[in-house]
């Protein structure tokens, strides 16, 4: 696998956000965009698209999608080549082509899952689907060796981002646990600032973006947005190690 990149956004179509849901005078047109994780277990596939929602929601959003299968073989890979599927969080943009990969594990944290089977979540023919496979986590796990999944609740309680680690650096999928690279970077600098000690007041920030930086990202990658944070600093990569090898920053 070591032609291929590691980390291969796919993009799987776009949406209309009203301009009720922006807070601002203009709809916003945001990009659907998924990622195919190649590692020497397997290919793990974070978020699948956009699925088949009900006249109301459709016209609501406007979607545009992009078939699944058309994005991997885009990568030379097929739905049957798929080890995993994560799904940050099960909304109908994420969870979409799900029923697509049959039995194929899908990995969600149990709150998540719990959340979407009570109703109005989310659509439930995209939940429990012929077939359907679920691995509940309740928090943090490493699901494979240098691949983690952490809890980042905040779009919904049991949201999760992916963590990859790479020979070149660390790689966070995180899906919409903001929704812009820029908002991430806002919470690291706040984050940054507390932690420096800087005189209140200062912006609140996610708590869970301090485990996040601990394992000193070299790249952090959204769901609905094309952007991509970097550090202004270069990770420090005995710290990042420490981390993967103790399980804790």
């Amino acid at each position: 696998m070591t032609d291929h990149p590691a980390v291969r956004r796919l993009d799987l179509g776009t949406f209309v956000r009203p301009a009720e849901e922006v807070g601002g005078p203009q709809p916003r047109v945001e990009p659907v965009l998924a990622y195919l994780v190649r590692r020497d277990e397997g290919l793990i596939l974070f978020d699948t698209g956009i699925g088949a929602a009900d006249p109301q929601t459709e016209a609501h959003y406007r979607p545009r999608r992009r078939p699944l299968e058309a994005a991997l073989a885009d990568a030379g890979v097929t739905l049957a080549d798929i080890s995993l599927v994560v799904n940050c969080h099960l909304h109908f943009d994420h969870c979409g082509g799900n029923p697509l990969l049959g039995a194929t594990p899908v990995l969600v944290q149990a709150v998540e899952l719990a959340a979407a089977r009570r109703g109005g979540h989310t659509v439930e023919e995209l939940v429990d689907y012929p077939g359907a496979v679920y691995r509940e986590f309740t928090g943090e796990a490493e699901i494979w060796p240098g691949v983690r999944i952490i809890p980042t609740p905040g779009h919904t309680d049991g949201h999760q981002s992916l963590v990859v680690r790479q020979s070149d650096g660390t790689v966070v999928l995180a899906g919409q646990a903001h929704d812009f690279a820029s908002e991430f970077g806002s919470d690291q600098l706040a984050y940054q600032a507390a932690r420096e000690g800087v005189a209140q007041p200062l912006p609140d920030h996610r708590p869970w973006v301090e485990r996040l930086l601990a394992f000193d990202p070299r790249r952090v990658l959204f769901a609905h947005d094309g952007s991509v944070w970097e550090p202004s600093r270069p990770p420090a990569p005995e710290t990042a190690a420490a981390t993967w090898e103790n399980g804790c920053p």
